[in-house]
């Protein structure tokens, strides 16, 4: 532990809020989501006070929340203010610039919408302690443990093993994941034209082109809310499903042998092909994801639902991949995360 400690006082925690923007009463709900996290952050067995720096992003909160968020951490907080229109993820990019380097060897990336277990902190910290640090630590994130979220998991949350390393990964998630703080600088979130949420999937493809094996923690779990609405679970489907378009150029061009490339211009056959093929890993993947196993009629329950939930995102990709398509500028805003 005392070496944990020890890389603590060398990470900054960089935790955005864009997801809280959603929903009636938009500030309101933000500043309450965002007090009941930083208590849940509060309490980690490794004290937020232990971390050399914690850079909250946002849009607009009040002092006074400001000042209830840096007392329940019991250290100080750099409140980066962005602009309403600032993406996922230029926010975190935001973050991280405006952590001190001389100080944050490592930087840490949250959300305000996830829920981590106590000991999630010192399991993301954990792999650089060892003699030979990873270049990157990816946590486990899941939806709640129950017949819709397991479901979800499966579709949302993927891990696929690598072979660059041991107890690697092909990929992370933005809401759990550490980087050592060289690598992000080089590498960061770049610009993806219509995308919502799938910069980091690209980012992940990158890393593992260059060599750079992700450190799979799947005790550093974090638990992701859901809408706050089934209209808002059905829009992020749909969302998800349109992304395809855009990352299956990427997922042909990294993973597909050069006979079948041609699926990258294929229209709205390429993504349909990796909706059919994300359709049977989940189905696989039920009940292999280190949540309570579904059996009886709740494996029934979740094998339907990721059936149901698969359709929308097929469709979202088929619709994206026809040219009809939503307006992405205004999704960072439209779905609500408040939900405990």
């Amino acid at each position: 532990m005392e070496r944990i400690n020890e890389i603590a006082g060398r990470t900054a925690l960089v935790l955005e809020t864009n997801n809280l923007r959603g929903g009636d009463r938009q500030l309101a709900a933000a500043e309450a989501s965002l007090r009941h996290v930083m208590g849940v952050l509060a309490s980690q067995t490794v004290p937020l006070s232990a971390l050399a720096q914690v850079v909250i992003t946002h849009d607009g909160l009040s002092a006074a929340c400001r000042d209830s968020l840096t007392q329940a951490a019991g250290c100080r907080i750099d409140f980066v203010e962005i602009s309403a229109d600032t993406g996922y993820y230029d926010a975190k990019n935001t973050g991280f610039a405006a952590t001190d380097p001389a100080r944050c060897a490592y930087v840490l990336f949250a959300d305000a919408d996830c829920r981590p277990d106590s000991g999630w902190l010192a399991a993301m910290l954990a792999p650089f302690a060892q003699p030979s640090p990873p270049a990157v630590v990816a946590g486990r994130t899941s939806y709640a443990d129950n017949v819709v979220g397991s479901a979800l998991t499966t579709m949302d949350f993927m891990y696929f093993p690598s072979r660059l390393a041991a107890g690697a990964t092909r990929n992370f998630y933005a809401n759990n994941v550490a980087f050592r703080r060289d690598v992000f600088a080089r590498y960061q979130y770049q610009p993806l034209e219509g995308v919502y949420r799938a910069h980091c999937q690209v980012l992940g493809m990158r890393l593992h082109a260059a060599g750079l094996p992700l450190h799979y923690a799947a005790a550093a779990h974090t638990e992701h809310r859901l809408p706050d609405t089934w209209r808002e679970t059905l829009q992020l489907r749909w969302m998800r499903g349109e992304d395809t378009h855009a990352l299956t150029p990427h997922l042909v061009l990294t993973l597909l042998p050069s006979w079948l490339q041609w699926l990258a211009r294929s229209g709205p056959v390429g993504p349909l092909c990796v909706q059919l093929a994300r359709l049977g890993c989940s189905v696989r993947a039920l009940n292999r994801q280190d949540l309570t196993r579904l059996r009886g009629l709740r494996w029934l329950g979740g094998m339907a639902a990721i059936g149901l939930f698969s359709a929308v995102d097929m469709a979202g990709a088929l619709f994206y991949s026809l040219g009809l398509r939503t307006a992405h500028g205004a999704q960072e805003t439209t779905l609500s995360y408040h939900r405990r």
